[in-house]
């Protein structure tokens, strides 16, 4: 029963971070050319506030269930398959690529609003775009190596 509750919790959290970016990469973005500056950049400076705290949420939950289900169904990385140790290594990816996102241009992003200094603000949209569509396909990828990995003949 736990393991049910486990592997439900890892993949509500994956559908909420891959599905976020989806959303705000497919979505949003190509409806912010209908706003008027500055609005685009102060909605994104909203958007990327809400979505990260259930990003922060989604890490902490993906590591521990995603160790807790490894360890005990597995003992350890020793007798896991192949396609979690793929998992697991595009999982820290991921989240390195978010910590710098977080960290760097979300963060000069954020001072840059506080400043009502928008042309800056401005100049991180596109920085955080790209690390947000370089996640959105290691997040897609990751999703379909844990629905289909366990099938591979390998």
């Amino acid at each position: 029963m736990i393991h049910a509750i486990a592997l439900s919790a890892h993949l509500l959290a994956a559908i909420i971070w891959v599905g976020g970016m989806f959303f705000a990469y497919m979505a949003l973005r190509p409806s912010m050319p209908v706003l008027s500056p500055p609005d685009p950049v102060k909605l994104w400076g909203r958007v990327f506030f809400n979505f990260f705290n259930w990003v922060w949420l989604s890490i902490i939950v993906l590591v521990l269930t995603g160790y807790w289900m490894l360890f005990a169904v597995y003992g350890g990385f020793a007798l896991a398959p192949a396609y979690l140790h793929i998992m697991h290594g595009l999982g820290l990816v991921m989240i390195a690529l978010y910590l710098h996102l977080f960290f760097a241009p979300y963060g000069r992003l954020q001072k840059a609003l506080a400043a009502d200094d928008f042309p800056a603000a401005a100049a991180q949209i596109p920085k955080i775009r790209r690390i947000v569509a370089i996640n959105l396909v290691i997040g897609l990828a990751n999703a379909a190596i844990g629905s289909g990995g366990r099938y591979w003949p390998w």
